[in-house]
């Protein structure tokens, strides 16, 4: 989608030691080969320097601002027209930031261990989670509260667990999210193929409760799959993959 083209020229930019400029920038260059072995995917290494690099350019920021504003353009146009609308958002990296924490552990998940050394690492997302600072990306947080002015009800729905709901809790009200009628967190202890196992019944479960989802913001593709939202839109998010 148009929010993420950016996305696709930093890490062309770099992939398979290739450079490409002018017109060629949104098209991918095929794996670098070598003679006598199969092909080979782009080095993880460049792809670290190239997601890096699009968010220093300011482009991240430019297409956070991008999805956010059809986001709100269709959210002006179809709320007032829905009886008991919702908004669904994800959290991390879509409604809060955790670039301090992303850079820290060199793009790694470590979901484990102790966070004790920030600004450097290793830091464990849990813990990490735990402290319950991460900021708000404005551009969400921008459509939040425009949603909440329209009458919209608002729920978050988060692959964080049960063990972390009052820290989040405390972090969503401290970035700005407040008023929101819903936070669904995974149960303990629970294992899930991909992420739109768990969030896409929860999004239909609201629709049980007489909701009609007009729209379901997220900033992996597996937040958005599975149905039951009228709209989705994908905020750009190079920095991790959630299956």
């Amino acid at each position: 989608m148009r929010g993420v083209g950016r996305t696709a020229r930093y890490r062309a930019l770099l992939v398979g030691g290739f450079v490409v400029i002018g017109t060629a920038a949104c098209t991918t260059p095929a794996p670098q080969t070598s003679a006598g072995f199969p092909e080979q995917p782009g080095n993880v290494g460049d792809a670290k320097l190239a997601a890096a690099a699009y968010r220093r350019s300011g482009d991240y920021d430019r297409d956070l601002s991008a999805v956010a504003s059809r986001a709100s353009a269709w959210l002006g146009e179809r709320i007032p027209h829905v009886s008991r609308a919702a908004v669904v958002f994800d959290i991390d990296d879509t409604a809060l930031t955790n670039w301090e924490v992303i850079k820290a552990n060199d793009f790694g998940r470590v979901f484990g261990g102790p966070c004790r050394t920030l600004p450097e690492g290793p830091c464990g997302w849990v813990a990490w989670d735990l402290l319950g600072r991460s900021p708000p990306i404005p551009q969400a947080l921008a459509v939040f509260r425009q949603a909440r002015s329209l009458g919209a009800e608002i729920f978050f729905i988060s692959g964080r667990d049960e063990s972390q709901r009052a820290a989040t809790e405390r972090n969503l009200r401290a970035a700005g999210y407040d008023g929101y009628r819903g936070l669904i967190l995974t149960p303990r202890g629970s294992r899930f193929a991909s992420a739109a196992d768990f969030k896409g019944p929860q999004r239909a479960a609201i629709e049980q409760a007489g909701y009609t989802i007009v729209a379901n913001i997220g900033d992996q593709p597996s937040d958005l799959a599975g149905g039951h939202a009228e709209r989705t839109f994908l905020m750009p998010n190079p920095f991790y993959r959630i299956p």
